[in-house]
């Protein structure tokens, strides 16, 4: 295989759901050149409400498939529970895979804070693991955090989705949803002692930023993790000689450059897709990416609250 064709080679995105569409959305905006296939892994979500090994297994199912399918050069982790549960993991299994992950983006929000104290909303199992505990550690001393768990808030964003333009009661749940939560964190602000900066620590969260903007106010920065994951990718892209040049995917127009695949119903994937990246609804199409001994959701016994 030549370099030129490894360049070609599309990078893969995955998460547990739609969200991670926001973070595709940046690395269209920062790599308009790449060819990307996406997983939304919505037959086996929301990840939020499993335990690491569950969401590790999807991980490694959900790589394998990319790259022995699609023949990816590099893997984004869309989700931030999948990256806390599994990247390790992932790394030492696939050690030649180009790979970046995500975090709450709490670095950048210290930068921005200019009353040092910073809201963190995301799932409950992205803010109790040890990745974000060690994160969270490394900056105590710089800032006052506020973390607060928001518990079936993903999966409200993931259903509302579904529609190009949401019933009042799916747009009612996540607007409720976003009330109790932030107003369990205080008062927010730009004020002594008011949260100036919330950290939207799941990539869900970008699609409610009107309710979540009209919650907090406009002095109050919204900060998420999509640009700067795409300029990470974009700087290891670079540093492993994988980016592809202006002309390499030259001759596909723009839209035929993305493949959206789903484990789950297409209709969501498809207006979702619509509604956020303009893409048609030739773009999505449905992929079975089983893993052994990991049932999906709707087939989970006993199932417990959606996160």
């Amino acid at each position: 295989m030549t370099a030129e064709t490894t360049q070609q080679r599309p990078i893969g995105v995955f998460d547990s759901g739609i969200g991670g569409l926001s973070v595709l959305r940046a690395l269209q905006a920062e790599l308009p050149h790449e060819r990307f296939v996406y997983v939304a892994d919505s037959g086996y979500a929301p990840y939020g409400e499993r335990g690491d090994p569950y969401v590790a297994a999807r991980s490694h199912a959900i790589t394998r498939h990319l790259q022995a399918r699609h023949g990816i050069k590099a893997l984004v982790v869309a989700c931030n529970t999948a990256t806390a549960a599994a990247i390790h993991e992932v790394r030492t299994q696939c050690p030649d895979l180009p790979l970046v992950g995500l975090e709450p983006a709490i670095k950048p929000a210290v930068a921005l804070s200019r009353t040092r104290r910073i809201g963190v909303i995301g799932t409950r199992g992205t803010l109790t693991s040890s990745k974000f505990a060690l994160l969270l550690g490394s900056l105590q001393s710089q800032a006052d955090f506020v973390v607060q768990p928001c518990d079936g808030l993903a999966y409200a964003i993931e259903q509302s989705t579904e529609h190009a333009a949401p019933p009042l009661s799916e747009a009612s749940k996540v607007r409720a949803l976003c009330e109790q939560y932030l107003g369990a964190m205080g008062a927010f602000g730009t004020a002594e002692g008011c949260i100036d900066t919330l950290v939207l620590g799941c990539t869900h969260y970008v699609f409610a930023e009107e309710v979540l903007r009209a919650l907090v106010g406009d002095g109050v920065r919204l900060v998420d993790t999509g640009e700067p994951v795409a300029r990470q990718t974009r700087r290891l892209l670079e540093a492993t000689g994988l980016l592809a040049a202006a002309d390499d995917n030259a001759a596909s127009p723009s839209h035929e450059r993305v493949q959206l695949l789903t484990t789950g119903a297409l209709p969501p994937l498809q207006a979702a897709a619509h509604r956020w990246l303009q893409l048609p609804v030739s773009c999505c199409s449905t992929a079975a990416v089983p893993t052994p001994g990991v049932l999906p959701m709707d087939q989970m016994p006993n199932r417990a609250p959606a996160q």
